[in-house]
């Protein structure tokens, strides 16, 4: 599925986190410390099994929970989200810190800025860092997180697009999977050319999206 997992880091303190760690734990943390960084925190999106790890489709992903018997740090979430966390990685309410809108992770001098943006899943967020936006499954560079599966809702899917479309126009786009020739895009850009900002209200978007997106 072509995902992405971010590093967010203070190159001054040396200090890094880890966005969506559920694949290659053990190249996940090679890279840190060959870039001479150490681990602080794990940012988790929202708790499907390719973002945390967890059973998926008859596969076992190691995720959140093999990183952490490799380093013991706070796993970050949306308030929300914490019991289906815990479902799907089988972590205890102790690994994990959880957070409301608006909270600041701090990682060195680099400051993460928490945002809720439900829709795919009841704790979706994301996480805007300086001008760029690590957007998980809410925003694609083209379409959105689907809303047809549990816990999914596609009036807060609206909400929660028109929240980031505010951001201001340089604000880099950083999805949670590649589903567009490019990586990334300013949000300017994603306005202009994503199919899920062509409604015009949220009337249209309902009557457009009432099903499903992809």
């Amino acid at each position: 599925m072509v995902n992405f997992i971010y590093l967010i880091g203070d190159r001054h303190t040396r200090e890094c986190v880890v966005v969506d760690p559920a694949y290659a734990v053990d190249d996940i943390l090679r890279i840190a410390n060959d870039d001479d960084m150490t681990l602080t925190g794990v940012l988790a999106t929202h708790y499907h099994p390719d973002h945390v790890g967890g059973s998926m489709m008859g596969h076992t992903i190691e995720g959140v929970s093999a990183l952490l018997e490799k380093c013991s740090v706070p796993v970050h979430i949306q308030a929300d989200e914490a019991p289906w966390v815990m479902r799907t990685t089988g972590l205890g309410d102790a690994d994990l810190v959880s957070h409301t809108s608006g909270d600041v992770v701090s990682v060195g001098d680099v400051d993460i800025t928490l945002l809720h943006t439900p829709g795919h899943t009841p704790g979706s967020q994301c996480f805007l860092a300086g001008n760029c936006l690590v957007s998980g499954d809410t925003l694609f560079l083209e379409g959105c997180g689907r809303t047809d599966l549990p816990g999914s809702d596609v009036s807060a899917m609206y909400e929660s697009l028109q929240r980031l479309a505010s951001l201001p126009n340089s604000t880099v786009v950083m999805p949670g999977h590649q589903y567009s020739a490019a990586p990334s895009a300013s949000i300017e850009e994603v306005r202009q050319i994503n199919y899920v900002y062509k409604p015009p209200t949220r009337e249209a978007w309902m009557s457009w999206f009432g099903g499903s997106t992809s």
